[in-house]
């Protein structure tokens, strides 16, 4: 799948580690991880107090080209809540 630029441009604004942040009026814990050198990137969501998860896999290929693995969800879903995620401020 083709990664829309302004998936990429919001994934990789956010910080790395774990945060808080709100999407859809809700508020979720996130988790961002990179590994293999910069070159594999795992981020998780969990909705607080709600059933809501994402989860999904961004590895940036040799030729530079971005892969998008959402995990057992519609990619719709995880580039939507990417893009729209907005961090809380510490």
């Amino acid at each position: 799948m083709t990664v829309p630029t302004a998936f990429s441009e919001a994934f990789f604004a956010l910080p790395a580690g774990t945060f808080t942040g709100r999407f859809g009026g809700r508020s979720y814990v996130v988790s961002r991880t990179v590994s293999a050198n910069g070159r594999a990137h795992k981020l998780v969501a969990n909705e607080r107090g709600g059933p809501d998860y994402i989860s999904l896999n961004l590895y940036r290929l040799s030729d530079g080209q971005l892969l998008l693995r959402p995990c057992e969800m519609p990619a719709d879903k995880v580039i939507r809540f990417t893009t729209g995620l907005t961090p809380d401020t510490q």
